[in-house]
Order: structure tokens, then C-alpha cells, then sequence
């Protein structure tokens, strides 16, 4: 009962802030940013409090839960990315986003419990859901460039183009995460490739298939910024299909495993 009333609060907690974050895109005033962010602030302290309570200090991998571990960290990345840029307008996006993969979990989820993993597994889990939720931010960053490059060439400086920084500083924080995801995901698969004993048991052939094949996306996409400025459309095309191959690479086996054929471990 106490998880449900908590997970109401951080609902509440996560739409309010997202709510305040979102007044510049309607109406032509100073984005009350700091309020806004204190609110999502508090919204993902208690997220991670309710995963903390809901599954016993334990990292549990089932699909919502995993869901809604990323869900957390992403908001705690948000928050940090707004220490060094201002770009409060991913709360608009990362706070409910957020707030939904959590009340999945509590509200539809079934019950689960956690895995029991050995320490090298769960440093390899932990660094796969850091990469994750790295790489996700600079995909929502990466859309907003998108939508900011469009209203540049229309002509049109108001709404989104008014909260984000500038161009040049927008795209270098999105090539700044995309570093950070690459090496994160890198590790992932070294770690991966020393922890992890058979592929075919444990459904995780594809998985790394595919997260090679995303590991490839995002390196070329680094070299060809460093070597050739790549920028523009085809880096906001190759972070968006980077992704992709990570979104099912993450999470697919388990979507089709625990939700389509019930097969809850």
C-alpha cells in the first residue's frame, strides 16, 4: 500500500516539473527552470526509493522493472546534463516518460523477483543500464536538434528554439554523450565477453548481436565527427538508429519472452 501512495506522489512530483518546464513552449515568459527541476529532482529521488522498496535493494531484469530502473536513471541523467547546459526542456519529455515506466511497473507489472546474480554480473548490468540510459538521453537530445535545425530553417525563434542552447552547444552536448554512451557501452561488452558463459541458455545471442552492430553505429559516427564533422542530419539519423539497435538489443528478448509468451524466469 505504501508503494502505490509513493508512486502516486512521484507521479505527481514528475508531472508537476515536467508541467513547469513546458510553460516557456506555451507562453512567452522566463522558464522558471530551477523550480521545475527541483520538482524532478524529488520525483527521482523517490523513483529510486520505490525501486529500492518494491524489489529489496536488488537489481531485478525483468522487463517493466528494467523498464523502470532506466526510466530513473535516465530522469538522474537529466538532471545532471542541466548542471553544465541548460536544456531543462528534456524534463518536458524525461519526466513523464519516467513517471509511465514506473507506474507500469507498481500498477501492471506481475510479480517478479530478482535474479540472483554473482557481483561480475551485476557490474556488467549495471554498466549496460549507465550506457543505456547515456545513449537515450543524447537520442532525445538528438531529436531536439532535429526540431531546433527545422525551426531555424522556417524561420521560426520562438517555443522550443527559445529554451534550448544554442545550436552549436546543443549538438556538442549530444557528441559529448554519444563518448560517454560509446565507452560505457564498450565496457558493456568487454565485461559481457568475460562474465557472461553461454549465449544460446541464456537468450543473450541476439542480444549481443545486435548491441555489437549499435556499437559499430555509434563508432562510426564518432569517427566520422572527428575526421570528417560529420553533423546535421546524418548524426541525428545514425544516434536515433544507434538506438534502435540498443532499444531491441535491451529489450526485445524480454518484451517477447515475459509479455507476449509469459515466460516469467
Amino acid at each position: 500500500m505504501a508503494i502505490v501512495v509513493f508512486t502516486l506522489l512521484d507521479t505527481m512530483l514528475y508531472l508537476m516539473a515536467a508541467a513547469i518546464l513546458a510553460l516557456p513552449l506555451l507562453h512567452r515568459r522566463p522558464q522558471p527552470r530551477l523550480v521545475g527541476l527541483g520538482f524532478g529532482t524529488l520525483g527521482t529521488l523517490l523513483h529510486f526509493a520505490i525501486l529500492f522498496g518494491a524489489h529489496r535493494g536488488e537489481v531485478d531484469l525483468h522487463f517493466f522493472a528494467a523498464l523502470s530502473v532506466v526510466g530513473a536513471c535516465i530522469a538522474a541523467l537529466c538532471l545532471i546534463v542541466n548542471l553544465s547546459r541548460p536544456v531543462a526542456t528534456l524534463g518536458v519529455i524525461v519526466f513523464p516518460m519516467a513517471s509511465l515506466l514506473l507506474g507500469i511497473d507498481v500498477f501492471f507489472a506481475p510479480p517478479t523477483q530478482p535474479l540472483a546474480m554473482e557481483w561480475q554480473i551485476k557490474l556488467h548490468v549495471v554498466i549496460a543500464l549507465l550506457g543505456y540510459s547515456v545513449l537515450s538521453i543524447a537520442a532525445v537530445i538528438a531529436i531536439l536538434l532535429a526540431l531546433q535545425e527545422r525551426a531555424l530553417h522556417a524561420r521560426k525563434f520562438d517555443g522550443l528554439v527559445r529554451t534550448l542552447p544554442p545550436l552549436t552547444l546543443t549538438e556538442a552536448l549530444m557528441f559529448r554523450l554519444i563518448g560517454t554512451g560509446f565507452i560505457l557501452l564498450t565496457l558493456t561488452l568487454i565485461t559481457g565477453a568475460l562474465f557472461v558463459t553461454n549465449l544460446l541458455d541464456q537468450h543473450l545471442a541476439h542480444k549481443t548481436i545486435l548491441s555489437v552492430a549499435a556499437w559499430l553505429v555509434f563508432g562510426t559516427l564518432l569517427f566520422g565527427r572527428w575526421r570528417h564533422g560529420w553533423r546535421g542530419r546524418r548524426a541525428v539519423n545514425l544516434t536515433l538508429a544507434g538506438m534502435g539497435l540498443l532499444l531491441f538489443a535491451f529489450f526485445g528478448s524480454r518484451f517477447v519472452l515475459e509479455v507476449v509468451l509469459k515466460r516469467v524466469p
